[in-house]
This record gives structure tokens, sequence and C-alpha cells, in this order.
């Protein structure tokens, strides 16, 4: 029978004095490997009688604990020591510069509705909001929708169910509703006004969130669309004209801009029509005030007599003009953005790429005429 105690101070004296992992390895496996010298000593415990297990079982397990204790113990030594020789040589040096932090970006419809704001503003027309839940008078009835108009249906209309009083309220298709709000809040000062011998006029602008059942390349259930609506005594055609012409150099940075009216049908104008702008699409990118292309921008019209009934003014005393644009789809056109449905994907890459600069003030540079 081999001499545990020997055996376990040759082990001990040996774990002891190693001078690194490698070593220390070595001897487990040595010692307690499947074929080591206690591993051996274990096996023959089965080919001993009752008796002698009773007395070398205990030895033997002994001698293993000790040895394997020991082992965990200097490992622990070696790699304490390993650690602090490495903090000791891998200084971080805290005079270099941190890395760079990503800056946020100005999101391009963000961007887009500043630099519209800008140019109406300089034009004398103010901003007014209003609610994206709308009731059915306001969204449809006021504007002189017709019952079966395509509008009112689910399939191109967001309907809410219906509240405890039986109506369905809209996620509005439009920002028209606020026209009608501003139209009866003149309505409802004028007397007022006609006794100080004042009569404003309504210039105002209509940016907000819109809804429509439609998703494509140039569409999206949810976009961002800015109204103006002006309301004066004889106003005519040729003042939209002026006013749209205007916008649309200034904000394309263009004096070269040559426009037309193409007759069309909006339920809440007579007449209507949209506006085209001639631009150039032989390149990659859209060129405004050249080329022999043209390209519509703008639904646009005189406010219907109806509309300005539903409202309380008399269209023999009050003319206006209306007119919307899509602030996502003219932010594509101005900065290239080929899909308009990328503005709503959340990509921050996107972002990175097509975002402007929190600083970056609203570019009108191209003055009025």
């Amino acid at each position: 029978m081999t001499d545990l105690s020997q055996l376990e101070a040759d082990l001990s004296g040996r774990i002891a004095t190693a001078p690194d992992l490698a070593t220390v390895e070595a001897i487990r496996v040595e010692a307690l490997g499947k074929s080591g010298s206690i591993s051996e000593l274990l096996k023959t415990l089965g080919r001993m009688s009752p008796d002698e297990r009773r007395e070398q079982g205990p030895k033997i397990n002994g001698v293993r604990d000790a040895v394997a204790a020991a082992i965990a113990a200097k490992k622990a030594q070696l790699e304490t020591a390993e650690l602090d020789a490495k903090l000791a040589s891998e200084r971080v040096d805290l005079s270099l510069p941190p890395p760079p932090e990503r800056k946020g970006r100005v999101h391009p419809t963000m961007q887009v509705l500043d630099e519209m704001i800008a140019v109406f503003a300089d034009m004398g027309f103010s901003l007014a909001e209003g609610p994206d839940i709308e009731d059915d008078f306001h969204n449809f009835t006021a504007l002189n929708f017709p019952p079966k108009h395509p509008a009112r249906e689910m399939h191109d209309t967001f309907w809410l169910p219906e509240d405890e009083r039986g109506e369905r309220k809209v996620l509005r298709t439009h920002t028209s509703p606020v026209q009608v709000r501003v139209m009866q809040r003149l309505n409802e000062k004028l007397p007022a006004w006609i006794a100080n011998g004042q009569e404003p006029p309504i210039r105002v602008i209509v940016p907000g969130r819109t809804y429509r059942s439609d998703s494509d390349a140039t569409h999206t259930p949810m976009f961002h669309q800015m109204e103006g609506l002006v309301i004066d005594r004889n106003i005519h055609m040729g003042h939209l004209k002026w006013t749209l012409d205007t916008f649309i150099s200034r904000y394309f940075e263009t004096p070269m801009v040559e426009t037309r009216f193409r007759p069309h049908h909006f339920p809440f104008t007579e007449p209507s029509a949209e506006l085209d702008v001639r631009c150039d699409r032989s390149g990659a990118d859209v060129k405004i005030g050249q080329g022999s292309d043209w390209m519509e921008v703008v639904g646009c019209g005189m406010v219907h007599p109806n509309v300005l009934k539903n409202c309380g003014l008399d269209p023999d005393q009050w003319q206006g003009f209306a007119f919307g644009f899509g602030i996502d789809r003219l932010g594509t056109l101005k900065y290239g953005m080929p899909d308009l449905r990328d503005m709503f994907a959340s990509d921050v890459r996107w972002l990175e790429h097509y975002g402007f600069s929190a600083f970056q003030a609203p570019n009108t540079a191209t003055g009025l005429s």
C-alpha cells in the first residue's frame, strides 16, 4: 500500500512551488486525472475487504480532498497575481479623448415643416391647429362632402367605434376641419369687429397629421399635411396663384418657377384646380423650374360657397381660397428621398443620412418677389 502521508506531502509541496497555472494543471492531471495516482488508489477500494475499505477509504478520500483544495488555492493565487500584473502594465490613458458620441438629427419632415412655416410667416400667415380625432360635421359635412362620397367609406377612412351617443368619430382625413373651426370663430367675432370698424382677414396655415387607409411608395396611412386658407373680401384666383408661385419659388430656392392650373374637383372648393410646376425628371433628381415635364404639387381652389354658408359666412360678402400640400412629399422632392415610407420606418441609419443638424435654420434664402 502506498504511503498516503508521503504522497500527500509530495503533491502539496509540488503544488506550493508551481510557478504557473500550466504546471498546476499538469499536477492535477497527474494526481486526480482519470489515470492519476490518487484515482488509481480509489479504484483499489473495490478489491478490498469490507474491513479494509472502512479503514483505507476515508484516508484515500482525505488525500484526494486535500490535494484538490491545494490545487484550487494555488490556482486562485496565481490568477490573482496574473491579474495584478496586467493591471500594473496595462494602464488606461485618461488623457486620450473619448470616442465620439452619436448626435441626434432633425427628421426631414420637421425640417420641411419649419421651412414651410418660415415662408408663409413672411407672407403674413398665422398658424392654426386642431384635433386629430374629428366628428363627421367638421371632417365631411361642413366641407360639402356628399353622403356617398368615397372618403366616407371604410376602405378610405379610419373610423372609430360608436360612442355612448351613437356617434362615430374619425381620424381626420385632411387638416381642412381646422379651416372650418377658424371660419366659425371668424363668424362669432364679426359683429364685434364690425362694430369697432375692423374686419381683419383670415390668413392661416394648418399643419398636422392626417390619416387615410393607403400605403405604397408615395402614400402612407399617416402623413403630414399643410393646408392654407385665406378669407377676405374680393379674393380671386390670381391671389391664389401668386401665393403658391411665391411659396414654390422660396421653398425650392429658385426664381425660375413656371406653374399652371389644371382643372380638378374637390368638394370644398369651386372652382378647383391642381397646380403643376415645370420640372426636369431626366436625371436622378427632380429639378424645379427647368425642363419640359410637369409635376402636380398642390391641390387648391376657391372656397365653395356651401362651405362658407356652413361656417356662418355670407358668400356674397366673403370669398377665399384654400390649398393643401403634403409635407412629407415636398421633403422627398426637395431632398431626393425615393420612398415616402422610409420617412416613417424609424431607421437610424436613414435618419443619419437624410437628417438635419439641430442648429440648421430653415433654408428660405430666396427673397419674396
